[in-house]
């Protein structure tokens, strides 16, 4: 028996039958009988943010056939209690199959025999086609998206308020950590880099201390979606020419977010950043030197901005971009990075929602937009 209040049910039951409809859409168009659902991003999304991983590295321990009728999930008996009771109790409309552990999730036949004839899709088939269904967020997600930015950039508040020049970067990362699986969620990545290692736009952390100026990156994941944060923090006064490039950074950013309005396609973002970087003063060529980010929510990037991808922009879709430069003179680099929601009003204006806020962290307005700046200690 739910414990949940009535209007909290029927929040979830919403979100349900909404997905099934949405992936019911993909199986006329292929005029197929079903959708074999395998990846964590598409699971979680289906199943209301259920945990269906153990290993954060591994293959998810479920399989949902979804199909006109409903949605049968497959699990292995040794994490069929735990899923059922913990994760599964309240998503509606879906039966539980349990497999051998041994047993494969992919062999649908051998644990739902009515699929032996029906023509089951799997993702890579419509893999365009998921990512749409899952792109316009619901109210319920987008509940819960708010919640895990505000934790997550509470976090990175927190932490680098007290971190100094000689804590390391792993001690940094360490404490991210903690504090990220304290609120519940997954740490699924953690960067640093210190002074010394500026260069580098992935920085797994290390023992060196952070020095004079880092930065740390959280992506954070809970109910199946994930915030990608990114601060710095300086100590003491800044470099010549430091302060000059946080701030163009951030205009490469406004210029990415101009591009988000009614109709547009991401390969049209592409190109606005390409010619934004040498209008603010950086290379040419340092879109090339590192991803700029792209759609968020189930997926750290769902889909990743490169050339060649057209999915469509809509309307409650989640942005995480990180445009990132750096000055050859000094060996600096900025970057920026927020998850961000997108809305559409009836009139055709777009408005940006940054979602990873805390307000205790100092910002500078952009574009008549609050960024953050960089913590100075």
């Amino acid at each position: 028996m739910s414990t949940l209040p009535t209007h909290e049910r029927d929040r979830l039951a919403t979100e349900q039958a909404t997905k099934h409809a949405r992936i019911v859409e993909i199986l006329d168009a292929h005029r197929s009988d079903a959708l074999l659902l395998t990846s964590t991003a598409a699971l979680t999304w289906y199943l209301g943010g259920s945990r269906v991983h153990i290993s954060l590295a591994g293959a998810p321990i479920a399989a949902a056939l979804v199909h006109r009728d409903g949605t049968e999930i497959g699990l292995f008996i040794n994490e069929s209690a735990r899923l059922c009771s913990e994760e599964l109790g309240e998503t509606d409309g879906v039966s539980v199959h349990v497999l051998p552990w041994h047993g494969s999730l992919n062999d649908v036949a051998a644990w739902y025999p009515a699929a032996g004839a029906w023509n089951v899709l799997s993702e890579e088939q419509v893999g365009a086609e998921l990512r749409a269904a899952r792109a316009s967020l619901l109210p319920v997600e987008v509940d819960r998206y708010r919640a895990l930015c505000r934790d997550a950039a509470a976090a990175l508040t927190d932490v680098l308020s007290e971190v100094t020049e000689e804590t390391t970067e792993m001690e940094l990362a360490a404490e991210l950590g903690r504090r990220i699986i304290a609120f519940g969620a997954d740490p699924v990545v953690l960067l640093v880099s210190g002074a010394y290692r500026a260069e580098h736009r992935h920085p797994l952390p290390t023992n060196a201390p952070i020095g004079r100026r880092a930065m740390a990156v959280v992506c954070a994941r809970r109910h199946g979606l994930i915030a990608n944060v990114t601060r710095w923090v300086t100590f003491g006064e800044l470099l010549p020419g430091e302060a000059d490039l946080d701030a163009r950074i951030l205009d490469v950013e406004a210029d990415i977010f101009a591009q988000l309005v009614p109709g547009a396609t991401m390969d049209r973002v592409l190109p606005a950043i390409q010619a934004s970087y040498p209008s603010h003063g950086f290379a040419d060529d340092e879109w090339t030197l590192h991803h700029q980010g792209g759609a968020a929510g189930y997926n750290g990037r769902d889909p990743r901005l490169e050339p060649g991808v057209t999915d469509a922009i809509v309307n409650q879709q989640a942005f995480a971009w990180n445009p990132s430069g750096a000055d050859p003179a000094s060996g600096l680099v900025a970057k920026v990075e927020d998850t961000v929601l997108l809305t559409f009003g009836d009139d055709g204006s777009a408005a940006v929602e940054v979602l990873s806020v805390d307000p205790r962290w100092p910002s500078v307005e952009v574009a008549g937009r609050q960024r953050p700046a960089v913590l100075r200690r």
